[in-house]
């Protein structure tokens, strides 16, 4: 099928983007690296009446770490190449840099951006549990309503549902530094690497002198949008690591969770997936063995 027609705009300028924005609302779509808007446009699932291309934007490109080096700054237009490849991402984000090899294939690494993959809220990417792992933050801005930004735990409503409006453009994402005594882990599972997740799991922590602090794992793949478990943060909050603990955090993070039935399997396989893969990381995170084997066959991403 080919996409039906439309008309286009190569705005040079935030200002103009969100201009267009403004005046034609749901009727347009804003194309960044467009590697998930083709495919619903050739499909017909989507048919705007205008594509914004907001790829001559100067003001949407690049990595930055902040001046006092307290957050990381990834414009709208950075593609998940650069994200993987960068050295800022490597040494204050790594959770960011562990999760990007997971992330599709090589040609669609080169065009996709970190802050589409935001934008669209696929509940089986890696980069909205990632955000939310962080704690990072959204930015929006819109002709009417400027700048806002919003937590990335506030920004995820369902499937493809986000708190975006129709006439805001997300134009970054600030991402936490990570801090001397943080320790992160991820990890997911696909039929073969770089294919959807069936389920994935992130996660960031403080690990000083054995003891646990400031748990935030987040699983993916499983729901409509990516669940941060509030009762894993609270079981593992003052203790030690242990694969005791990690059985508990388990069972606790799966029951947060309210898998459907679709064609990567029943909502009882992706729970023991699920758990299976949480123990996994909190394993390896932690640096104890567990049994982490995954149940049904699955294989590892």
């Amino acid at each position: 099928m080919k996409a039906s027609g439309f008309q286009y705009a190569r705005p040079s300028s935030l200002e103009e983007a969100c201009a267009l924005l403004a005046e034609h609302g749901s009727d347009a779509r804003v194309l960044a690296g467009g590697q998930s808007m083709f495919a619903t446009l050739n499909l017909r699932l989507s048919a705007p009446s205008l594509l914004i291309d907001i790829n001559r934007i100067e003001a949407l490109k690049g990595i930055v770490l902040a001046e006092d080096a307290s957050h990381v700054r990834i414009g709208a237009l950075v593609r998940h190449a650069e994200t993987a490849s960068s050295p800022l991402v490597e040494q204050h984000l790594p959770l960011l840099h562990m999760a990007m090899r997971h992330v599709a294939h090589p040609a669609v690494r080169n065009r996709g951006t970190t802050c589409g993959s935001l934008a669209l809220a696929d509940p089986s990417a890696e980069m909205p549990a990632c955000a939310i792992t962080l704690d990072a933050l959204l930015v929006l801005q819109s002709r009417d309503g400027g700048v806002r930004e919003v937590p990335a735990v506030d920004y995820f409503f369902g499937l493809y549902e986000t708190a975006r409006q129709d006439d805001e453009i997300l134009i970054e994402a600030l991402y936490p530094a990570c801090q001397p005594q943080e320790v992160f882990g991820f990890d997911e599972l696909a039929r073969r690497h770089g294919d959807f997740a069936m389920v994935g799991v992130a996660l960031r922590a403080s690990y000083a002198g054995g003891i646990i602090s400031d748990l935030r794992l987040t699983t993916f793949g499983t729901d409509p949008m990516p669940i941060l478990s509030t009762a894993a943060a609270a079981l593992a909050q003052g203790q030690a690591w242990s694969v005791a603990l990690g059985e508990e955090i388990a069972r606790a993070a799966v029951a947060e969770l309210n898998p459907d039935h679709n064609h990567f399997g029943s909502p009882e396989v992706k729970r023991l997936q699920a758990a299976a893969l949480i123990r996994r990381v909190l394993a390896a995170t932690f640096g104890a063995p567990a049994d982490s084997t995954i149940p049904y066959g699955a294989s590892h991403g």
